[in-house]
């Protein structure tokens, strides 16, 4: 396996690497092994858990492949394992690759659709004596599995061909247990790639299937099954992930002696690592079983609905993983330039409004009470499209908490006894003093605007250093904002206990939050900045009147600044 080092996508060719298409085009070219013949790829995930952003990046590897070369793409569920799939990740997987933007038009398969087929193709293995039923169980075929200076040992490898046959048949008709017998294939049981060393073809598995129910209680293992997936469809390029690159041999071996007259190639790209994120259905499951997380769509999961839930669009997460490229060789990205590409995209798409997190009052003392005035603020001023909106002001205002300092330290610019600041798009004010509760809390700021600076100028240009953003205490809405940080507390968390490396500080909700009225108005699935605050969104949890919103990303871009 190759070396993992630690990469930034500044070290990287933007878009794809073309080793994948190099070797597109030398099979399409003239002479080539699919000369003629359209590029026909496949995604085949298993229907046991959500999508995440690893298997984006498949996913934008296959059908933009596909698309590239005015090709095919299959969706393919490769269900052979009974016990852990479920209709409710089939749902999901089809969700999660349409909102990312591509299509499998009718290309929609199982491999269930085969078992068939693949049964009828074992049983003509153990007629031409290349398979055998082997009687041993799983731990005695991890005894006999030999090293590299000893090949592996199989007593039921000369089983008469007709014995083996009746076994088989026996075991299709359930009259032995889980793991007695498996199906293997004969091979090389000396051959240094141990997936050739006699591998199991089926096992038994008495468990029911999600599809076919009680119909079957033998399965393909996946090494089979694949091959002959490809070969059945008509797959010409089996695009897949690093680590079956030493399972090739095998996949040629089974798709050689299949019988079928397609013969797909199997290329490798190095898979997708994170750091501070788990790449495993089977671990972020324990996260979802063991209460770790609320479930598969949590906004702090990389699973692509909870990214999607989080806030993080389509064109980031496939200019993500454009822009990391294609590579046989492992590394690491990282995280920070995820949330960099969630930046720039909802930085042009996003509109711009006002909240307050942890909201103080702010009252204007010399400001009449009752009166109320209207200013015109941008929607997005990347965006001119998106026109315009009016926000409200009025004496009580909120602010942030930490926009005001009894007794300010050095460098700080807003809001302190004397200091003058500029509330954004309004007007400039000095701050006069604060009210504190008997803990010595302060509970309200008190300040004088100047009349004469509607729209934040000083007529007189002297020079204001702070701008800080408020919300009309008057038609505030309240909201419950989430706040989130890495699952993860170590940078790889595939090194310890992983229910003891979750972050206890991953998730922050803060109660009380005021935010502009023109939230209300807005569709739900609208992008929306936070001054000073980030990118939120609002979350499915929202109700009339009981807002909750995600932050999806901060402002504050480490990736960039580093």
């Amino acid at each position: 396996m190759s070396e993992e080092i630690k990469t930034s996508p500044e070290e990287e060719t933007p878009g794809w690497s073309n080793f994948i298409h190099d070797f597109i085009e030398e099979d399409t070219a003239p002479g080539g092994q699919f000369a003629g013949q359209k590029v026909h790829t496949r995604f085949p995930p298993e229907p046991n858990g959500y999508l995440h952003i690893g298997h984006a990046k498949a996913i934008c590897i296959d059908f933009a492949t596909a698309e590239k070369y005015g090709g095919l793409c299959n969706l393919r569920m490769d269900d052979t394992n009974p016990t852990k799939e479920d209709e409710e990740y089939v749902d999901a997987i089809q969700e999660d690759i349409r909102w990312l933007g591509f299509s499998w038009g009718d290309r929609f398969y199982y491999a269930s659709d085969y078992f068939p087929q693949m049964y009828d193709i074992a049983v003509r293995l153990i007629q031409e004596g290349k398979a055998y039923v082997c009687s041993l169980n799983a731990e005695q075929m991890r005894e006999n599995r030999g090293d590299l200076t000893h090949p592996a040992v199989s007593p039921y490898r000369d089983r008469p061909v007709e014995e083996s046959l009746d076994l088989f048949a026996r075991m299709k008709a359930g009259e032995f247990p889980d793991g007695s017998m498996t199906l293997r294939a004969r091979i090389d049981l000396a051959s240094g790639n141990f997936n050739l060393r006699d591998p199991v073809l089926y096992r038994i598995s008495h468990a029911p299937h999600h599809r076919t129910g009680t119909q079957w209680c033998i399965y393909p293992m996946y090494d089979f099954a694949h091959p002959l997936e490809d070969a059945i469809e008509g797959i010409t390029h089996s695009l897949c992930s690093l680590e079956f690159e030493s399972h090739r041999p095998l996949y040629n071996w089974v798709v050689e002696n299949s019988g079928l007259p397609c013969r797909p190639r199997q290329i490798e790209f190095a898979r997708l690592n994170i750091d501070h994120t788990v790449m495993s259905k089977r671990k972020l499951r324990q996260l979802v079983e063991n209460g770790c997380v609320s479930g598969w769509d949590d906004p702090r999961m990389p699973t692509l609905s909870g990214l999607r839930r989080r806030g993080y669009t389509p064109r980031s997460i496939r200019n993500f993983c454009e822009r990391i490229g294609v590579s046989k060789v492992n590394s690491v990205v990282e995280y920070g330039f995820l949330e960099h590409c969630l930046r720039e995209d909802l930085n042009q798409t996003a509109q711009r409004v006002m909240g307050v997190l942890r909201p103080l009052k702010l009252i204007i003392t010399n400001y009449p009470e009752g009166k109320t005035e209207e200013f015109l603020v941008e929607n997005n001023p990347n965006r001119p499209e998106d026109g315009q909106r009016t926000v409200t002001f009025s004496r009580e205002l909120w602010i942030e908490q930490d926009d005001f300092m009894e007794e300010p330290v050095k460098g700080y610019f807003r809001l302190f006894p004397g200091n003058e600041v500029r509330l954004k798009t309004t007007y400039i004010v000095r701050c006069t003093g604060c009210r504190k509760d008997e803990t010595g809390r302060v509970v309200e700021v008190y300040a004088e605007y100047d009349p004469l600076t509607r729209g934040g100028n000083a007529p007189d240009g002297r020079k204001i250093k702070g701008t800080i953003h408020w919300v009309d205490a008057r038609n505030a809405l309240d909201a419950e904002i989430r706040l989130y940080d890495n699952l993860f507390m170590a940078e790889n968390p595939e090194d310890g206990d992983l229910l003891e490396g979750v972050n206890p500080q991953s998730l922050e909700v803060l109660e009380g939050c005021k935010v502009e009225a023109a939230l209300q108005r807005m569709p739900e699935d609208t992008p929306f900045q936070f001054m000073r605050q980030g990118y939120f969104c609002f979350d499915k949890d929202s109700r009339e009147g009981a807002w909750v919103l995600n932050r999806s990303v901060s402002l504050k871009d480490g990736f960039k600044k580093k």
